[in-house]
C-alpha cells in the first residue's frame, strides 16, 4: 500500500511543504509528495493539471491518496464528485486531514453508502460555495484596500496571517471546528481567528495591501 499527498498550492503564500507538515501531525505516513502550484481548483478539473494526471497513473487499489481538504481535489462540485467516485472503483481510498474524513468503495451497505455519498457531495458543495465566497470576500477587499489607498499611503500593520492560512481558518471554520482548533491547526492565536471570522472582507484588503 502506498500513501500519496496531493497538494494544490494556489497562491504563493500556500506551500507543499505546510501540507505535508499537518497531514504527518494528523498521523499521515506519506511516501510521496505530487503538487500542482498556481493552479485554480474551480477552473481547472483535476485530470486536466499537469501533476494531476499522475494520480490517476500512479495510484493503484489498495493504495492511499491524502489531501488537506476535498477542495484540494478541486471546487467544482461535479468534478469532484465523479473524482473521488473514480478513485473509489479504482479501489483507492481518498482521506483529508481536516476531520479526517474517509471514502472508499469497500462497504456494499446502501446505507452506509448513501451516509459516505450524502458527505462527499456536500463537502463538494461546500468547497465551491467557499470558492465563490471567497472570490466575494477579496473582490471587497482589493476594492476596500484601493480605496484606502487613494486616501492615504499607509498600509498598517503587516498582517500576522498568510493566504494559505486564512484559506485553512475558511475551511475548518466551514465545516464548524471550533475557534481553538483552527487555531491549533494554522498555528495562529486564537484572536487571529477571531479576528478574521468577524471580518473576512478587512482580512482580506490586509493581505491585499501588503502583497
Amino acid at each position: 500500500m502506498t500513501t500519496v499527498l496531493y497538494a494544490r498550492v494556489s497562491t504563493a503564500d500556500q506551500t507543499a511543504a505546510h501540507q505535508r507538515t499537518q497531514a504527518e501531525q494528523a498521523g499521515f505516513t506519506i511516501d510521496h509528495v505530487v503538487t500542482d502550484e498556481g493552479v485554480s481548483g474551480v477552473t481547472t478539473k483535476l485530470a486536466d493539471r499537469p501533476q494531476g494526471r499522475r494520480l490517476f497513473d500512479m495510484l493503484r487499489a489498495g493504495d492511499v491518496l491524502v489531501v488537506r481538504w476535498i477542495d484540494r481535489l478541486g471546487r467544482n462540485y461535479n468534478d469532484v464528485r465523479e473524482t473521488v467516485a473514480e478513485f473509489m472503483k479504482r479501489g483507492i481510498t481518498v482521506k483529508t486531514v481536516i476531520n479526517g474524513m474517509v471514502f472508499d468503495g469497500s462497504t456494499t451497505d446502501p446505507m452506509q453508502q448513501a451516509v459516505r455519498d450524502a458527505m462527499l457531495s456536500f463537502m463538494a458543495a461546500m468547497g465551491q460555495a467557499q470558492a465563490e465566497a471567497t472570490k466575494l470576500a477579496q473582490t471587497a477587499g482589493i476594492a476596500h484596500a484601493k480605496a484606502q489607498a487613494d486616501q492615504t499611503a499607509y498600509r498598517g500593520r503587516k498582517p500576522s496571517f498568510t493566504r494559505d492560512q486564512l484559506t485553512t481558518v475558511r475551511d475548518m471554520n466551514g465545516s464548524d471546528a471550533s475557534v481553538s482548533a483552527i487555531a491549533k491547526a494554522t498555528g495562529l492565536t486564537r484572536q487571529t481567528v477571531y479576528r478574521i471570522l468577524e471580518d473576512e472582507a478587512e482580512a482580506e484588503a490586509v493581505l491585499a495591501r501588503w502583497s
